[in-house]
Order: C-alpha cells, then structure tokens, then sequence
C-alpha cells in the first residue's frame, strides 16, 4: 500500500507533470490559453493557491517568469493579485515583455476594399494578431482577432487572407486608415466589430465618445 502523502505535498509524477506543462507555457500558445482559461474559471481561493504554487516552483524552472504569469494576469481583475503577478515578472528578464515592433500586411481587393492583419508582440515569442476588411471612407466588412499565436504562426508577407495576397507594409500609413475607417463606419451608423475594440491604443481612439449617439 502506498504511503499518504502529506498535506500540499504532490506525488512526484504529479509535481513532474505540473512542472512539464508550466514549461509549454514559454512556446505552446494553446498551454497558454488553457492556463488562463482555467484560472478564469477558478475561485479566488484557488487563484490564491495557483500563485502560491507559481512562487514555490517557478525558481527550478528553466521558464522565463512571464511565460507563467502573463497568461493569467490577462484575466485577472483583481488588483492585488496584478500587483502580485507584476511584480514577479519584474524579477525576471523584462525584455521578454513586448518590446518588439508591431507589424503590418495589407492588400487590396477588387473593388478598392483593403485586408489588413496587425501582428502585435505580447511577450516571448508570442503575438496577438488583428485581421480585417475593410473601406477606408465606409468601414468595416468584418474584423477578428487572435488574442494569442506563436510567432511561427501569425501571417507573414506573402500570406492569402480572404484571396488577397498580404504584404509588408509601414505600420503608420495602415493604422491611420484604419482609425479613418472606424469613423466613417460609425458615421454611417454601423456597429463597430469587438476585435477592434481590443486594439483601441493603436488607432488613439475613444470607442466610448465614438459610440456616444449625442
């Protein structure tokens, strides 16, 4: 029979086991997304307990300290908690937090619409990407996002999105158009697409005073 064991301590395949998917988080997206899923799911008790864990294994771990806590503090609202997260990645290596320029693609249509993606750096060598169509004067056809790619994956030049071929392009030009294109959708009384409002520092928009009918 095996022996309990005691009280917080795991069993060693578990704790190994812990310890392997706390690495993914430095190079898998889709580990990342299912940390912060679960921990968006979890009591405040257990969040407490998830942090605890963190601060006791993260010094064995070859893992940059963003990599653990960055997906969490996407979803975490509670400020004591942020602060607590903040100031553990602080510890670590700061440059692995952004840093890196945004990046641009677009083409054109028939019919002058435009598809862009913005490929934003979040940390490491992950990105959130925001694809969309547009007509600069009238607006929006759709817009998306993906909040969280590796790098490998977010579009490159050359990249097809919607059957138009995507290329480099400076960044300035293509966010001016885009704020340009959010005025003129709310103007014609259109409602704003959500991933945009995920991306609302790039375009120095005001959505609250662009959504304000007076």
């Amino acid at each position: 029979m095996n022996e309990p064991q005691e009280p917080g301590n795991p069993e060693p395949r578990i704790l190994a086991a812990w310890r392997e998917w706390l690495g993914a988080l430095a190079n898998d997206a889709d580990a990342a997304l299912a940390a912060a899923d679960v921990y968006a799911g979890l009591a405040p008790e257990a969040r407490d307990a998830w942090l605890d864990a963190l601060a006791e294994d993260a010094p064995g771990l070859s893992v940059p300290l963003v990599a653990l806590y960055a997906p969490l503090l996407a979803v975490e609202a509670d400020p004591e908690r942020r602060a607590r997260m903040e100031a553990a990645i602080v510890l670590g290596d700061t440059s692995a937090w952004r840093g890196r320029p945004i990046r641009a693609l677009s083409g054109m249509a028939r019919g002058g619409a435009r598809v862009v993606a913005l490929v934003q750096p979040v940390y490491l060598r992950f990105v959130r990407v925001l694809w969309c169509r547009y007509l600069p004067d009238e607006g929006f056809f759709w817009a998306r996002h993906d909040c969280l790619l590796s790098e490998g994956d977010a579009p490159r030049n050359g990249a097809v999105v919607d059957g138009v071929l995507l290329e480099t392009t400076p960044l300035t030009p293509v966010v001016e158009e885009l704020a340009h294109a959010i005025l003129a959708h709310r103007r014609r009384g259109g409602e704003l697409p959500a991933s945009l409002r995920e991306f609302a520092d790039l375009f120095d928009a005001d959505f609250e005073a662009i959504d304000d009918p007076r």
